[in-house]
């Protein structure tokens, strides 16, 4: 099983409308929390759910906007770096996703930023 621990880029298509959003992911066994950051007007959002071998399925819900929680499952590519799967709003609507591993790697750029300042200049 992958940990899918992370920094994450993906779209959602609700009735054909791509939306592009923003997840940091912690996995903990199988048990996975993060937030979502939407593109569009949503805004932020929680989500909590579980990994089972390479399916996943969490549950999202908006801060402070009321609206329906949102069901997502899906199943994570043998390398761990992709996931494909569908969303659900119960009796509403739904649509399918993905997501992939950013290669934004924030911790290493900083650790890159820091060796680049520490590191003395020969003169």
């Amino acid at each position: 099983m992958a940990d899918l621990s992370g920094m994450w880029l993906g779209t959602y298509w609700q009735r054909d409308t791509p939306t592009r959003f923003e997840a940091t992911l912690v996995q903990g066994g199988n048990a996975l929390s993060g937030s979502i950051l939407d593109g569009g007007y949503l805004g932020e959002a929680q989500l909590s759910g579980t990994v089972t071998g390479r399916q996943i399925q969490f549950v999202k819900r908006y801060l402070g906007k009321g609206q329906a929680p949102i069901d997502y499952t899906g199943t994570v590519s043998e390398d761990g770096d992709h996931i494909t799967g569908q969303w659900s709003i119960a009796g509403f609507d739904s649509g399918p996703w993905e997501a992939h591993r950013s290669d934004d790697d924030l911790s290493a750029s900083w650790q890159t930023v820091l060796q680049r300042n520490l590191t003395p200049t020969l003169g």
